[in-house]
């Protein structure tokens, strides 16, 4: 893999990471384009980890009151969701390992996940608008909906989000909770990746950094584009992209 191509897919990591439309899935069918073959998932995991510098970045105010208020109740009790919402994703992601890294490669599986995403994006349109609070119910849902969303083509911003509107949550509340969430997932998914690698970090430094930071980047850019279409109400709109792109990535 060349500094190009990894620039490359950092973008498209940075751009899909965040716009409900599946990073995983799109990095599939970016590498499938450029004929890249880069076995396994360290490249994913590595711009992965860019992109959650960016969540870092972008609701850095909201990470910043978690922290200087952990004596208060309320937070402690937001955190114990955020706790439990990863419990099913880190329960699926290491029972069925073996399977979702076998994903990966299989372009029509990435096809049909994106179709699956993309129905149900466009019904969370249908959700009514409430301003339901977090409960250990609702956090074990969208933990649940974030743990599909390991496969690749299924979105996690996307199940994370959806799950969280068809369950009452503001569409402000249900983008913070998600992103949040993505935090330790990634970080986790991260530290197993490394400690799988017993031969080192194969991609040269240069790669590595042309990814790192152009998914950073353009991940910040995106994030915020999601966040103002959230609150217009045009989230759904993301489905029929995710619908037409897995359409299309069938019938090729």
């Amino acid at each position: 893999m060349t500094i190009i191509e990894a620039t490359i897919l950092g973008i498209v990591q940075g751009f899909t990471e965040f716009l409900p439309i599946s990073s995983s899935g799109h990095l599939v069918l970016g590498q499938a384009i450029l004929g890249i073959e880069q076995p396994g998932n360290e490249f994913e995991i590595l711009v992965h980890l860019g992109t959650m510098t960016s969540v870092l970045l972008v609701f850095f105010d909201d990470i910043k009151y978690l922290v200087l208020s952990l004596t208060s109740k309320k937070t402690q009790l937001f955190i114990l969701f955020i706790l439990i919402g990863t419990l099913p994703a880190v329960g699926i992601g290491l029972g069925l390992k073996n399977l979702f890294v076998s994903l990966f490669e299989n372009v029509p599986a990435v096809g049909g996940a994106l179709i699956f995403t993309g129905l149900v994006l466009y019904g969370s349109s249908f959700a009514k608008r409430r301003n339901r609070d977090h409960s250990y119910i609702t956090s074990i849902l969208i933990g649940c909906a974030q743990a599909v969303a390991i496969i690749p083509g299924v979105s996690r911003s996307g199940m994370t989000i959806s799950a969280a509107l068809f369950l009452g949550l503001s569409p402000k509340e249900a983008a913070r909770f998600s992103f949040l969430l993505a935090i330790p997932a990634i970080a986790g998914a991260g530290l197993l990746t490394a400690m799988d690698v017993s031969s080192g970090f194969q991609l040269p430094l240069s790669v590595s950094i042309a990814a790192l930071i152009s998914s950073f980047g353009v991940g910040v850019v995106a994030l915020k584009w999601l966040l103002g279409w959230l609150e217009q109400g045009k989230f759904h709109y993301f489905g029929i992209y995710c619908f037409a792109v897995g359409i299309i990535t069938l019938l090729i």
